[in-house]
């Protein structure tokens, strides 16, 4: 009988302990999706999708043979996806960009895996592809990560037409 009530006790105290830790792992889960929450709320950049690229930045079905920019103020277009190392270098970069310049340019992201016609489109064939959409102009295309100086000057030359 005592034999019986040890198992039971053993058996009581591993699951409870099972419960503990599933309790445990919710919290942290639930922590980490609040975290993820907060670093989406902190977010300057802008993604796209084609519908909304149609609306805000040009709609090239209904111009194919002419680029009109739709904007208010220039933009920059960051081509990437979410599994290129240098995308996940240049994504930071972008965001400290996109507050230092927050009055004078959009700065917009397309997931390529996500948008693969609106890459398409754009012959995007290597990423990071950066679009530089200034008012009035054509846009220009780089290719590859660039430092943050870099994208300061074309931002600055490009863009905003400062020398």
């Amino acid at each position: 009988m005592k034999k019986i009530f040890l198992i039971a006790g053993i058996l009581s105290a591993i699951i409870l302990s099972a419960c503990t830790n599933t309790a445990k792992e919710n919290k942290q889960d639930t922590n980490l999706q609040q975290t993820e929450t907060k670093m989406q709320t902190v977010q300057k950049t802008i993604n796209l999708t084609k519908a909304e690229f149609l609306t805000k930045v040009a709609n090239y079905e209904e111009s194919p043979d002419k680029w009109v920019y739709l904007g208010d103020k220039p933009c920059l277009i960051d081509f990437y996806a979410n599994w290129c190392g240098p995308c996940k270098m240049v994504a930071p970069i972008l965001e400290e960009l996109a507050e230092e310049y927050k009055d004078d340019i959009y700065i917009y992201k397309i997931d390529t895996e996500a948008e693969q016609e609106l890459a398409a489109a754009f012959g995007i064939r290597s990423i990071p592809s950066i679009l530089f959409c200034p008012m009035d102009e054509q846009p220009q295309m780089a290719q590859g990560a660039l430092p943050k100086d870099g994208f300061k000057q074309a931002i600055n030359e490009v863009l905003l037409k400062k020398s």
